[in-house]
């Protein structure tokens, strides 16, 4: 049997309590105290899918009274008022929207928070002028997670989905799933619905085979 990848919708929170904190997102949580120190007021945070930029992005949002932008809808000419965070800052349709907004930012001395997958050395711009500020930007990655973390993640999902798993499934989700937050949160959520749609007991036998094929459907949700 192979299971479906089914589209999980849930209404994630992004508290600060919330936040798992780690050496791993160490840096960036420190240049988030800071953005009187970011190059030319501007902060890109980058690190793989579930790495926990968006959650730091509201979390910082919040603090500064910062208005938060989707990337992946972002069009037109903004103006800021304040602070901005700018969710998926490379993934922005229309590059001239993201260009006149900081450059509006600049002019009023708003800082401007980011978040990408990618650093923009390694990013392609269609707009010259776009690709200079953001090279000229403060950047931080956020690293793979620790072990440590890992676990803690796992746990705390758990909890919430109020998901019962012995420890062999425990232990077979820490050593065999992509080392990534995404993959555990994915995992967790087919493994509930599993539990919620069967009655079924959740074995370390039924966690590999509804599991099997969850690093290559990540890989094509990249």
């Amino acid at each position: 049997m192979r299971q479906l990848t089914l589209p999980f919708l849930e209404m994630q929170g992004f508290a600060a309590e919330d936040f798992c904190g780690a050496p791993s997102n160490a840096l960036a949580r420190d240049w988030l105290e800071r953005p009187q120190s970011w190059s030319n007021g501007r902060l890109v945070l980058w690190g793989e899918a579930g790495c926990g930029k968006t959650h730091l992005l509201h979390i910082w949002a919040a603090a500064h009274g910062a208005t938060k932008l989707d990337g992946g809808t972002l069009h037109g000419l903004i103006r800021p008022a304040g602070p901005v965070a700018v969710d998926d800052a490379d993934i922005v349709p229309d590059p001239r929207t993201l260009l006149h907004l900081l450059n509006g930012a600049a002019e009023e001395g708003f800082p401007v928070l980011m978040t990408a997958r990618t650093p923009p050395a390694r990013q392609s711009y269609k707009l010259a002028d776009l690709g200079s500020r953001l090279r000229a930007s403060e950047v931080v990655e956020i690293r793979a997670p620790e072990d440590e973390l890992l676990a803690l993640l796992l746990t705390r999902l758990t909890a919430e989905r109020q998901l019962a798993l012995g420890i062999a499934v425990r232990n077979y989700l820490l050593t065999h799933l992509p080392r990534t937050a995404a993959a555990m949160r994915e995992a967790v959520a087919r493994l509930d619905r599993v539990a919620f749609d069967r009655g079924a007991r959740l074995t370390r036998a039924l966690a590999a085979e509804l599991l099997q094929d969850l690093g290559e459907d990540l890989r094509q949700d990249l």
